[in-house]
């Protein structure tokens, strides 16, 4: 911190004694801070959830927070003031739970997401391979299962029709599932007598046994691992796509939920040239085929690339897959002629094993879990990690969390488990109603995205999107997680409306809540003096509005250690 810095704050301390104090320093007349926004609805998300009407800023820090009147200590000759015409200012959103690289990457494939069935992708795949003749494989995603109906199963023989000539392989829109034509199938060497790996499925016509083009969780690496690796350019391309669309939407946090050395380079090239404009923790991708001899090398990528807005000391693990697909951990058999209960990635006492010692050495572990079998196996395995090492308070957290048994919503404050839920599905769309409820029944159902349940507890909850699965945009996954509505269709019913939240609750889960779990909360995820001006001036008062219009919010402008990366000021 330079001198003019620790100047800066050293009036603050003596102007700010409550949070709407002020004072006046003819000195500091002169020296003033760099920014000043005044005249605002400042929605601060400190302890108190105070609201306040100006701050100051000096070299990307908060340096006062308060009134109109107190401010004025802070303009000096060079001072940059803006009126914020009362508009909103809060801290920047955090995702704790997201894909930007290969989100940016699908973006400039074949990308899929949003068409609404399959006459529009036969339409897309088609115009993107006649546009890409020199591109060896046909690369992208973003289907949507509920179009193939129930178990998500599309068949090899429309991209056949389409691209007869080269591989193909799309991903769908969730990521657990494959979509590959017979050209990639053959290079792959997947035919009838290919056994299934123990973490995935190849789906096969039921008279002949062939594969029929769609693969299951692990079975999609089978395809995969002959897919040439993207090129570090490719990833740079991805990820400045990325966070300018972030940026954009108000975020200035993000945990990428899968991170391999590859992206860790692309993170530290954009931080060295200025460009990476988030604060960004790197989960590292625990490779469930493979046992612990794993580990030593992660704690090189930890040591090697943790440092600035880089942090890279945790570990993700994926305990399971998707109820739409029959692949999520359930502690009871789906509604199937097979009777599965899915599929646990790791084995529930391995996991426990695992988990005991990536905690003894520093990491947090950052989990997939679905069914509520995944869920109470992920519990366990941190349980036992404080039984065997004492709270090291690394905030383990727990993703996606679309079913828990109520006997283990208690946990997650017991055992300081952040609960990480993507409040976007927290409705009743088709990927509900039609491949999901039917085969796990209307009781189980109630206990899907239990978002109050487990607040209600005293638990920590954050949100993430888990883009590009659903949008990045915060403003949707809010309006839904305060009215278990879609977003886009005010007439629909609640989705359990017993587990809509407040306003504030979602506010917090979105900035504070994923600044700790993202162990920055010291730093960022609330104004208050001492902490990174990384902010978000909105179009609209969230507290002012109907909670079904809070989707059409903006982010008017995105500052980031106080400068201007998104939008600009209503003054500019």
């Amino acid at each position: 911190m330079n001198f003019r810095t620790k100047f800066i704050h050293w009036v603050a301390a003596l102007c700010v004694v409550g949070p709407m104090s002020a004072c006046s320093n003819d000195a500091e007349k002169t020296t003033g801070a760099d920014t000043v926004l005044q005249h605002g609805y400042v929605y601060t998300v400190d302890a108190s959830r105070s609201v306040a009407e100006a701050i100051a800023i000096t070299d990307g820090r908060i340096v006062y927070v308060g009134s109109d009147d107190g401010a004025a200590a802070f303009i000096g000759d060079n001072t940059r003031v803006v009126d914020l015409h009362g508009r909103m200012l809060m801290p920047g959103f955090q995702d704790s739970h997201i894909h930007p690289i290969m989100a940016g990457i699908e973006a400039s494939a074949c990308d899929l997401n949003g068409l609404p069935g399959i006459p529009e992708y036969r339409s897309k795949i088609l115009d993107y391979a006649t546009n890409n003749p020199d591109v060896a494989w046909i690369l992208g995603g973003g289907w949507s299962m509920s179009v193939f109906g129930p178990g998500g199963a599309p068949s090899k023989s429309i991209l056949d029709e389409l691209v007869p000539d080269r591989p193909v392989y799309l991903s769908s829109q969730d990521g657990h599932t494959g979509w590959a034509n017979s050209a990639a199938l053959a290079i792959a060497g997947i035919d009838k007598n290919t056994p299934d790996p123990a973490d995935g499925r190849i789906d096969r016509d039921p008279v002949t046994g062939e594969a029929i083009g769609s693969l299951q969780e692990g079975a999609m690496s089978l395809v995969t691992e002959h897919i040439p690796p993207n090129s570090l350019e490719t990833r740079l391309m991805g990820l400045r796509y990325s966070v300018d669309l972030l940026n954009s939407y108000g975020i200035t946090g993000i945990q990428d939920a899968i991170v391999y050395e590859d992206d860790l380079k692309a993170y530290t090239e954009l931080a060295n040239s200025g460009e990476l404009t988030l604060r960004v923790v790197a989960s590292l991708w625990w490779e469930t085929r493979k046992d612990m001899s794993q580990l030593p090398a992660m704690v090189a990528l930890r040591d090697k690339y943790s440092k600035g807005l880089i942090d890279a000391r945790t570990i993700k693990i994926m305990q399971d897959g998707v109820m739409e697909n029959y692949t999520a951990a359930m502690l009871e058999p789906y509604l199937v002629p097979s009777g599965t209960k899915g599929i646990p990635m790791v084995e529930p006492q391995t996991l426990k094993a695992i988990v005991s010692k990536l905690d003894a050495e520093g990491f947090q572990v950052h989990f997939h879990a679905i069914g509520d079998a995944a869920v109470r196996q992920s519990l366990d395995a941190v349980e036992e990690a404080l039984i065997d090492n004492g709270a090291l308070g690394h905030r383990h957290h727990i993703s996606h969390l679309q079913m828990i048994d109520p006997a283990d919503i208690p946990r997650f404050k017991e055992l300081d488990v952040v609960a990480n839920f993507q409040p976007l599905w927290a409705y009743a769309d088709e990927y509900v109603t039609e491949l999901t409820i039917p085969f796990i029944g209307e009781e189980r159902a109630r206990w899907m995205y239990p978002i109050k349940s487990v607040l209600d507890t005293g638990a920590t909850v954050a949100f993430g999107s888990d883009w590009s699965v659903s949008t990045a945009n915060p403003f949707p996954q809010i309006e839904t997680a305060i009215t278990r509505k879609s977003a886009i269709d005010d007439e629909m019913d609640a989705f359990i409306p017993e587990e809509r939240i407040d306003l504030e609750s979602a506010l917090v889960a979105f900035t504070i809540n994923s600044a700790f779990v993202s162990r920055r909360e010291n730093e960022t995820g609330s104004i208050e003096v001492g902490k990174y001006a990384d902010l978000v001036l909105l179009d609209q008062n969230l507290f002012e509005i109907d909670a079904k219009d809070i989707s059409d919010t903006t982010a008017l402008a995105t500052l980031f250690e106080g400068r201007i990366v998104h939008g600009e000021f209503p003054d500019s």
